[in-house]
C-alpha cells in the first residue's frame, strides 16, 4: 500500500498562497488574506521552470533563481512581473506582455505592492464582479489609462496588488473606472 507524507510547512503554506490568489482573480476586488506578508510565497507559489520572471527586487530574484526560472532583464521578456511599487511605473509597464486574440495566455501575471484603501478610487466590474464594485487603491489615474490602453479582452494582463498579507486581484477581464 502506497502512503504519503502529510504536507509538511512549506507546502501548506504554498497551498493557502495559491487558493487565496485563484480566489483573488476569480472575485476581482475583494480582499484575499495570504498567509505570509510581501511577495516572495507569492513567487514561490506561482514560479516554476517554466517561468520567466522579472522583479526589481534583489532579494526576490535571488528567490526566485533559487526556483530554477529564468530571470528576465526586461518587463517585456517575462511572465511574471514583480514590483516593489507601481509608482511611476507606467513607462515600464506599457512593455507588459499582453498575449494575443489567439493566445492571450501568453499576458503577462503583474504582482506589485500597492496601499489598499487608500488614494484612488476605482470601479470594478465584468465577470467575478457583482454589478459593480468600489475601492480605493494607492495606484494614480495613468496606470489605469495605461492598462485600459492595453487591456482589450481577450488580451491584457492580470494583476495581483499585494498590501502586507492582504491581496486584490485584477484579471484583464475586469473593467476598471477611475472615479
Amino acid at each position: 500500500m502506497l502512503t504519503v507524507a502529510p504536507p509538511d510547512a512549506i507546502e501548506m503554506r504554498a497551498n493557502a498562497t495559491f487558493e487565496a490568489l485563484m480566489w483573488a482573480l476569480s472575485r476581482p476586488g475583494d480582499i484575499r488574506e495570504l498567509p505570509e506578508a510581501g511577495l516572495a510565497a507569492i513567487a514561490e507559489t506561482l514560479v516554476d521552470l517554466e517561468c520567466t520572471v522579472f522583479s526589481d527586487d534583489p532579494a526576490l530574484r535571488a528567490q526566485i533563481a533559487a526556483t530554477g526560472a529564468l530571470q528576465a532583464d526586461d518587463i517585456s521578456e517575462a511572465d511574471h512581473v514583480f514590483l516593489s511599487s507601481l509608482e511611476g511605473a507606467e513607462a515600464r509597464l506599457v512593455a507588459l506582455r499582453c498575449g494575443s486574440a489567439l493566445y492571450p495566455d501568453d499576458g503577462a501575471t503583474l504582482v506589485a505592492q500597492v496601499r489598499h484603501g487608500v488614494g484612488q478610487r476605482v470601479r470594478l466590474s465584468g465577470p467575478g464582479v457583482d454589478g459593480f464594485l468600489e475601492l480605493s487603491l494607492g495606484v494614480s489615474s495613468g496606470f489605469w489609462a495605461m492598462r485600459a490602453m492595453l487591456c482589450a479582452y481577450p488580451e491584457g494582463f492580470d494583476m495581483l496588488l499585494v498590501d502586507g498579507r492582504s491581496a486584490i486581484g485584477i484579471p484583464r477581464s475586469t473593467l476598471v473606472e477611475v472615479l
